[in-house]
């Protein structure tokens, strides 16, 4: 199981992907984790991302990729791998593709925008605790309050409406596009080509979850 996992924040894929991992025992791997690794290790790759990243520039895609080469050729990716944020934009699915990184599965997780905005600006946060609330869908016993301490809860900056219409635009620009990349490809007569799987990422949880197991189950 070989996934790439792809939808907007706040589509849920946080939570599927973990039970992504842990249904088939594969390890979650994020740029962001392996860049850290790297520099902390020291390695070679590790530096230059470090020098770039200290003088405020971008990791460049050719060293990301190397980097990921190199993760999911240890052991723990023997039985496959998910990809979790990456690849971002198309230049990174190109550049994965032709470093031969076999994907068999795409995984969309689709919601529209109008849910995912409801879904993130109704969030409430009590900061010490860090439970969450929100007001549709997990309201707590008294408007804006804690149930355990009764202190204030927080709309985070991150949840506030126009917060997740400039990130949700940032998706759309940059990311969005992948989702016709790996579709197209799909479908082509490429025999490498990942299988694309859609799925609606609005309901029951545990449905999602269900539905994401037989086309996983259903595919080559």
């Amino acid at each position: 199981m070989r996934i790439i996992l792809l939808g907007a924040p706040g589509a849920g894929k946080g939570t599927q992907a973990n039970f992504i991992r842990e249904r088939f025992s594969i390890p979650q791997i994020s740029t962001g984790d392996i860049l850290r690794n790297a520099v902390k290790a020291g390695t070679e790759l590790g530096m230059m991302a470090k020098k770039i990243m200290e003088s405020g520039g971008l990791v460049p895609d050719e060293i990301i990729i190397d980097l990921v080469r190199k993760r999911i050729e240890e052991p723990d990716c023997a039985n496959g791998f998910l990809f979790d944020g990456f690849p971002r934009t198309i230049p990174q699915a190109d550049a994965l593709r032709t470093a031969n990184v076999h994907i068999d599965h795409v995984i969309e997780i689709d919601v529209p925008d109008a849910e995912i905005i409801k879904r993130l600006s109704g969030r409430r946060v009590h900061p010490p605790s860090g439970r969450i609330y929100h007001i549709e869908f997990n309201p707590p016993a008294v408007a804006d309050r804690d149930d355990v301490t009764g202190e204030a809860l927080v709309l985070r900056e991150d949840d506030r409406e126009e917060t997740v219409r400039k990130r949700l635009q940032v998706y759309h620009e940059q990311t969005r596009p992948l989702i016709g990349y790996y579709s197209e490809w799909a479908s082509s007569d490429d025999p490498s080509a990942p299988d694309y799987i859609k799925i609606a990422g609005t309901g029951n949880v545990e449905a999602i979850q269900e539905n994401i197991i037989v086309a996983l189950t259903q595919t080559k």
